[in-house]
């Protein structure tokens, strides 16, 4: 009978081993001020959530797409690597492709190609994934908008987005555990793009 029973404790034991190995999930977010391609000050926000597991986990960790934003603006980036099904083909690593219609790459002055990476995100030697990125890194941004501004039913919506530069913008990012309160991402500041 206590044979029985151990064995049955075993099998209630088991997964639940196998489970306290499970992820730790994370959401990474950072808010600094810059200029968008008008020269206009703005805060610009960035963020991911990721899922990080043991060592002797067999699988990778895993991470979101960063998305970048700028406020007043309704454009959104998304940062991608090879782990990402959207991933575009404008190169390796961390990248945002561009999109013809809508920027133009700034060395040149043409509009940039889906084979053209607008943002990327520079880590260490060796690692090329979201899942990889720190609390800082470089944030390369070579593209502006070619129209800072669109029409969407009767209303003219902002489209621009953080000021291109040669130079890399150094960013520094929080983590925090997923659903703590301080997971929450900081608000833009609306009455701004309101007053202009």
């Amino acid at each position: 009978m206590n044979r029985i029973v151990s064995l049955r404790m075993m099998a209630l034991l088991l997964p639940m081993a196998w489970l306290s190995g499970c992820a730790s999930y994370y959401t990474h977010y950072a808010m600094f001020p810059a200029e968008n391609s008008a020269g206009e000050s703005r805060h610009v926000r960035i963020h991911w959530q990721s899922a990080e597991y043991p060592a002797w986990w067999p699988g990778a960790d895993q991470a979101t797409t960063m998305r970048v934003e700028t406020q007043c603006s309704e454009r959104i980036w998304r940062i991608s690597d090879d782990s990402h099904d959207d991933a575009g083909a404008c190169g390796t690593g961390l990248r945002a492709c561009g999109v013809p219609e809508l920027d133009i790459l700034t060395a040149t002055g043409e509009p940039a190609g889906a084979g053209q990476a607008c943002m990327q995100v520079h880590l260490p030697a060796g690692a090329e994934r979201v899942a990889e990125v720190g609390n800082s890194f470089d944030l390369l941004v070579s593209c502006r908008p070619a129209k800072a501004e669109a029409r969407r039913g009767g209303d003219l919506v902002s489209q621009d987005y953080l000021r291109s530069s040669p130079v890399a913008y150094t960013v520094y990012a929080r983590k925090v555990p997923r659903g703590s309160l301080n997971a929450r991402l900081p608000d833009f500041d609306e009455t701004q793009c309101q007053e202009e």
